[in-house]
């Protein structure tokens, strides 16, 4: 049986010692077995490795230390959904290759590494080219693919797996803070952290990964504000950050008014869009805008009044005293009405004086 092609065979029991004496092999696809026990010591033995999948099977033990320095060419590291448990080897940032670390849905525990930020290929802007990964003997092409499980869906790489760098620790008990070092991962498309326990803030130095495709926070024990900074992510095409407890109001501009209300749920604490709850500093703006346009249309009201007030004075004003006969008549026109309202009120007066007597 082919090494590199022994996933999905039902296979049993504990991973065979004898694999050691392979030591030409360039990957070792174990993956969707029953395989358990601990990693044997022998594996260290397969220096050549570029892949490494052991995922779904029934593993168990703490991932051991010499993974870090046994496969300097190591470029896919997949133990996914194992019994794995105990905290993460530090040694793992000695891969200065690797460009895929999944190590989701096991026990693993304790904080994440500082030292994750020493993954070297995960640190550069342009990936090296993994296209290679492939079998050159007796002139037989062995192409890889990969699994890769995001955005809530399931993606396979093969031809284009060169663009894959992925860090996935989700669904164990991982605690402590943010890494903050991960920020400076600048290579990373997929980073899922979600189902775990970890606390603090997100940086504002996540604007950093800017080739980041998708990010998956959810269900941690985050808190504070959302950074702004994450507007500026014009990769970002999924984003989870519900079931947490974020609070403010969420920069929703940017890359970040891509989003719908499902990516920031559960935090009780958020306000603005897309959510339907309002900040209260939206409402406070709000009346401040309608008193500033209130006073607005006022000052115009009382302006326009007082224009027309002078209009109405000093036009007629100007006319006259620009045209002396049309000034002649314009008060002797003023006189006789005068004396025809005064004429009026004399004769009601007496016939009023009159009906009394």
């Amino acid at each position: 049986m082919d090494p590199r092609k022994m996933g999905r065979h039902n296979l049993s029991g504990m991973i065979p010692t004898s694999l050691d004496q392979l030591q030409l092999l360039k990957s070792l696809h174990l993956n969707h077995n029953k395989l358990l026990g601990e990693l044997p010591l022998s594996l260290r033995n397969l220096t050549g490795l570029d892949i490494l999948d052991l995922s779904y099977n029934n593993l168990s033990g703490q991932i051991p230390a010499w993974i870090g320095t046994a496969f300097p060419n190591l470029v896919i590291l997949n133990l996914r959904s194992n019994m794995f448990s105990g905290r993460l080897p530090s040694l793992l940032s000695s891969l200065s290759c690797l460009h895929v670390l999944d190590l989701a849905q096991n026990n693993l525990m304790g904080e994440i590494p500082l030292t994750l930020v020493e993954l070297k290929a995960m640190a550069q802007d342009h990936n090296m080219s993994i296209s290679s990964l492939y079998d050159n003997r007796n002139s037989s092409r062995y192409e890889e693919r990969l699994i890769v499980i995001t955005k809530g869906l399931i993606l396979e790489y093969n031809r284009t797996l060169s663009l894959v760098v992925s860090i996935d620790l989700s669904n164990n008990n991982l605690s402590g803070e943010f890494p903050e070092g991960i920020t400076k991962l600048f290579g990373l498309v997929f980073l899922n952290l979600s189902m775990n326990h970890i606390i603090g803030r997100i940086p504002e130095s996540i604007s950093k990964l800017r080739q980041l495709s998708s990010l998956d926070l959810s269900s941690n024990k985050l808190f504070g504000s959302i950074p702004s900074s994450m507007s500026l992510l014009s990769s970002l095409g999924y984003l989870n950050l519900s079931n947490n407890n974020f609070s403010d109001k969420i920069p929703f501009i940017g890359q970040m008014s891509t989003f719908t209300e499902s990516a920031f749920a559960g935090n009780p604490n958020l306000c603005g869009a897309p959510l339907v709850i309002k900040c209260q500093d939206e409402g406070t703006d709000k009346s401040v805008e309608d008193k500033i346009d209130t006073g607005f249309v006022d000052q115009w009201f009382y302006l326009s009044i007082g224009l027309g007030f002078a209009v109405g004075i000093l036009v007629p004003y100007f006319v006259l005293a620009m045209r002396r006969s049309w000034c002649d008549a314009y008060f002797d026109f003023v006189d006789k009405i005068v004396k025809w309202l005064l004429f009026r009120k004399r004769v009601t007066y007496a016939r009023n004086h009159a009906q009394r007597k």
